[in-house]
């Protein structure tokens, strides 16, 4: 009897051993696991560094030997913008599900904010740049990258966003190639003030919301000037005529990486610009004012070395870095509207 009773305890013993071994076994390989996913996440975690759109041109337009005229500094810098995202240091993590860049948000909403401008700019190509008049053909190639453009940015299969973006890149190539071609004449680009009145809209809209969203970081009161300037206006419901407005904390540094790559395309695309619309900005006494807005834009891409995005109050002890962000976009946001304004009465 006391046999047996040993060797059912020694049984037991042996079992919660093996348990317990087993469980340690697991709890060190989920560490390990936790480990790598946390050192490949921070490795990951960074934004390309800014590039030369003149390099760039010129590489993409001996790749597929064709001149370099005017718009090839603006295409070749939206292709670019494109491919540096895909293909940065961890590539497209936005639509990931696995660790560690299910986990990541910064670099994700750095990519949503790159993503807008490629999108912003290849409207702009489709709709304005490539036609010489309201009733003209739209290029096809650039129908084609613009809806490729806006696929979702969270398909991770079937078919997988990298694959459609890459798809938008290829049909800006056949515009560039056709652009660079001087022996036909099926595409075109038209370097004129209203063309770039059109698409300095565009950004002038999406600067001004970055710069709300960054700015009420710290919360405050708003009126409601939605119907200011027109008795007759009408809106379909109420809305209160004093509100508090706050971005919440949660989203405080997806608001600002999401700016971060906002600004990071623009400079480039704002230099291209600068480039193909050379003579009409020179023209209309306008070169200085473009590049003031870019001189505006390049502290937005400063290295940040706080390891957390910090929120303090307006005049506190500790920094915000939203408001500081916000400043550099609502004084280029600023410097944008008067560039529109001289481009169109100067």
């Amino acid at each position: 009897m006391f046999d047996k009773l040993k060797t059912s305890v020694n049984d037991q013993i042996e079992t919660n051993g093996t348990a317990g071994r087993i469980g340690k076994t697991l709890a060190g390989i989920a560490i390990i696991i936790v480990l790598i996913s946390a050192i490949v996440g921070f490795i990951w975690d960074t934004e390309p560094d800014t590039f030369d759109i003149h390099a760039v041109t010129q590489q993409t337009t001996q790749r597929y030997g064709v001149n370099t005229v005017i718009g090839s500094t603006t295409v070749s810098t939206t292709m670019a913008l494109a491919e540096k995202m895909l293909n940065k240091r961890g590539g497209y993590l936005t639509n990931d599900v696995a660790p560690p860049s299910i986990w990541m948000d910064n670099v994700p909403n750095w990519e949503y904010g790159v993503i807008v401008q490629v999108r912003d700019m290849t409207r702009t190509l489709r709709n304005n740049m490539s036609r010489s008049q309201s009733q003209s053909t739209e290029d096809p190639a650039l129908t084609t990258a613009e809806n490729q453009f806006y696929f979702d940015t969270n398909s991770w299969a079937f078919p997988q966003t990298e694959s459609e973006y890459k798809q938008g890149n290829t049909a800006l190539a056949d515009y560039l190639q056709r652009l660079g071609d001087t022996e036909q004449q099926s595409a075109q680009f038209y370097a004129r003030a209203d063309n770039l009145r059109a698409w300095l809209s565009e950004v002038e809209t999406r600067l001004g919301s970055l710069s709300q969203r960054l700015s009420t970081s710290v919360g405050k009161r708003q009126l409601d000037v939605s119907l200011a300037g027109d008795a007759a206006a009408r809106q379909s419901t109420g809305t209160a005529s004093d509100v508090e407005v706050k971005t919440p904390w949660s989203e405080l540094d997806d608001v600002f990486y999401e700016a971060r790559g906002t600004t990071w395309a623009l400079l480039h695309l704002l230099k291209a610009i600068e480039t193909d619309f050379g003579d009409v900005l020179e023209k209309k006494n306008a070169l200085v004012s473009l590049q003031q807005i870019i001189r505006e834009l390049e502290p937005t891409q400063d290295a940040l070395w706080s390891p957390i995005i910090l929120n303090g109050s307006g005049f506190g002890l500790v920094a915000n870095h939203s408001l500081v962000m916000g400043a550099h976009i609502s004084r280029a946001n600023a410097a944008i509207i008067d560039l529109r304004r001289l481009l169109q009465d100067g």
